[in-house]
């Protein structure tokens, strides 16, 4: 069960940003490691105007600092690049950094977020957060959540 021993010595094949593979199998990089420090949880919004990346800590064979446990919000265009990068929650909830990674939208815009809280009981679970970056409320649960669906 969960990850192998040797999987810390695993090397990338690219630098941890985010990329697009076009139909045709072209990769393009948008967004980039400045911008979003490891990258790992990605939504798009329920009409796909906006994506949403969130900076999650150092994974397995990262070379670089690590992530923020920030969410940032991209505009896609109608030629799929993106612009206006701003950032969307810094995932403090009543002074606790509640760090995220798997996050999905709902119709309504709303933004669903695991939240890894660590030893900060009642904090761990999933974030509810609107369009705007609002927290809107949480589903506590007694243990660290990683991904949602």
């Amino acid at each position: 069960m969960g990850q192998p021993p040797e999987i810390g010595s695993d090397k990338r094949e690219l630098p941890t940003q985010c990329y697009r593979i076009d139909p045709s199998g072209r990769v393009d990089l948008v967004v980039t490691e400045d911008q979003v420090p490891d990258p790992n949880g990605l939504c798009f919004s329920h009409d796909y105007k906006k994506l949403y990346v969130v900076s999650t800590g150092k994974g397995p064979g990262d070379q670089g600092p690590g992530g923020m446990g920030n969410m940032y919000s991209f505009d896609v265009g109608t030629d799929n690049k993106l612009s206006g990068y701003k950032l969307f929650t810094d995932f403090m909830v009543d002074g606790v950094k509640c760090g995220p990674d798997g996050v999905r939208a709902d119709v309504n815009g709303n933004l669903w977020c695991s939240s890894n809280a660590g030893r900060s009981v009642g904090y761990s679970g999933v974030t509810v957060w609107s369009p705007e970056g609002k927290l809107l409320g949480r589903i506590r649960i007694p243990e660290i959540c990683g991904n949602i669906c």
